[in-house]
């Protein structure tokens, strides 16, 4: 069973409804490499970033922000045809096709911005259900960095760099 999500830029005064869902997934400390004790104000000032980067919340039927993510420059001046983005889902709402709705949105946002392809450099080896995820979205593993990742529970994991053309 799924649930449709209106997704929608972000704004600043969303910042207090997205960051309890940001908060959850840094301090679980699974998925990205942030201080898992990051602040609100430092989590906001990544997460809601000026220009070239761009942030989307997804709304349930309710209003909630049950997921979101943010699209920027993978690199500067001469790399900055290829994208790179982060995802957050609520945990309440994963499995319910969030991840995939934003992952779609994601890439049409990218292409309309003028990025010509899109690379995530940490997905992290435990995180089967996003890998399961950006492989059946067409992204490829390019790279691996072994034991690149300090993960909160297993300790340190390896991590792949995936790629995709847009």
């Amino acid at each position: 069973m799924g649930v449709e999500v209106l997704i929608r830029p972000a704004v600043d005064d969303d910042w207090a409804g997205l960051w309890p869902l940001w908060h959850t997934v840094i301090a679980a400390g699974e998925t990205y490499p942030y201080d898992p004790a990051t602040s609100s104000d430092a989590g906001k000032a990544m997460w809601l970033a000026p220009p070239p980067a761009w942030t989307w919340v997804a709304l349930d039927p309710d209003g909630r922000i049950v997921g979101t993510y943010q699209v920027k420059p993978n690199q500067l001046t001469l790399g900055d045809h290829v994208a790179n983005a982060g995802f957050m889902v609520a945990p309440e709402a994963r499995g319910l096709g969030v991840g995939r709705q934003l992952g779609l949105h994601c890439l049409a946002a990218a292409r309309d911005l003028g990025y010509r392809a899109m690379q995530f450099n940490a997905v992290v080896t435990t995180n089967v259900a996003s890998l399961n995820l950006w492989r059946s979205l067409g992204f490829i593993i390019v790279g691996t960095v072994p034991r690149g990742f300090r993960h909160a529970v297993h300790g340190e994991v390896d991590m792949h760099i995936m790629h995709r053309f847009l």
